[in-house]
C-alpha cells in the first residue's frame, strides 16, 4: 500500500476506502472552475547543465513521452523518474521544507505537515509539488474544496500530473460529480496508462456515466 509521505496524489487512491465521506458544499462550483483546460502547453524539457553530475535534471518530456507509450514492465520506473524530476527543488530552503513536511506526513502530524507546506508554497509558488503535497494533506484532512485548489495549481503548472489528475478523479467521484470524474480518469491514463486505479475506476464509471439513458 502506498503511504502518506509519497509526492503523487495518486497516494488518495489508498487513503480513499477507509476515509468518511465529506459534507457536500450546498453550492458546487462550475466544471470549468474544477476542471482547467486540458489544452495547455507542454513546459520546455528540462536539459541538464553542462558538465552536470548524475543529479542533473531529466527530460521530462521524454520520459513522459515514454511512459505514454510503455507497457506494465517499464512503466513503474519510468513513473520513479518522473515522481524524482517533479519534486526536484531549487534551494536549500525549499528542500528543508518539503523534508520536513514528509517527516510529518509520516508521523501523522497533518496540522504540522500543513505547516510547512504553506510556507513552501509561499516561498515557491511555480514549484508544481508544493501544492501537490498540501493537496494531499488538504484532501487527508477531507477539506475536499482547498484540496480541488490546489490540484488546479498543480495542472495550470504541470498540466501532465497523472496524481494530481487521479487524485482529482477521486474527488469528483466521491462528489457524485461522476461524468467529470471520468473524464478527468481518462485524462490520467493518457498520459499514465499503467496508473494504478484510474483504468478500474474508468472501468467502473463508464457504463454508469454513458450507460444511462438520455
Amino acid at each position: 500500500m502506498m503511504q502518506p509521505s509519497l509526492p503523487l496524489l495518486l497516494l488518495l487512491l489508498a487513503a480513499a476506502p477507509g476515509a468518511a465521506q465529506p459534507v457536500v458544499p450546498d453550492e458546487d462550483p462550475p466544471a470549468a472552475e474544477i476542471l482547467p483546460d486540458p489544452v495547455v502547453p507542454s513546459p520546455a524539457p528540462s536539459q541538464p547543465e553542462p558538465g552536470a553530475g548524475p543529479e542533473a535534471a531529466l527530460d521530462l518530456d521524454a520520459l513522459l513521452t515514454a511512459l505514454a507509450r510503455s507497457d506494465a514492465r517499464t512503466a513503474e520506473p519510468l513513473q520513479r523518474k518522473i515522481m524524482s524530476e517533479w519534486a526536484r527543488d531549487e534551494s536549500d530552503a525549499m528542500t528543508l521544507l518539503l523534508t520536513r513536511a514528509t517527516r510529518a506526513m509520516k508521523a501523522g502530524a497533518l496540522d504540522r505537515a500543513l505547516a510547512f507546506l504553506d510556507d513552501l508554497v509561499r516561498l515557491a509558488p511555480d514549484f508544481a509539488e508544493g501544492w501537490n503535497r498540501r493537496a494531499t494533506i488538504h484532501f487527508m484532512r477531507e477539506d475536499y474544496g482547498r484540496a480541488v485548489a490546489d490540484i488546479q495549481r498543480v495542472l495550470a503548472l504541470e498540466p501532465r500530473h497523472f496524481g494530481a489528475l487521479s487524485g482529482l478523479g477521486i474527488i469528483l467521484d466521491r462528489l457524485e460529480r461522476k461524468p467529470e470524474a471520468l473524464r478527468v480518469f481518462r485524462r490520467a491514463l493518457a498520459i499514465h496508462p499503467h496508473l494504478a486505479g484510474a483504468q478500474a475506476a474508468v472501468d467502473r464509471l463508464t457504463p454508469v456515466v454513458e450507460g444511462q439513458p438520455l
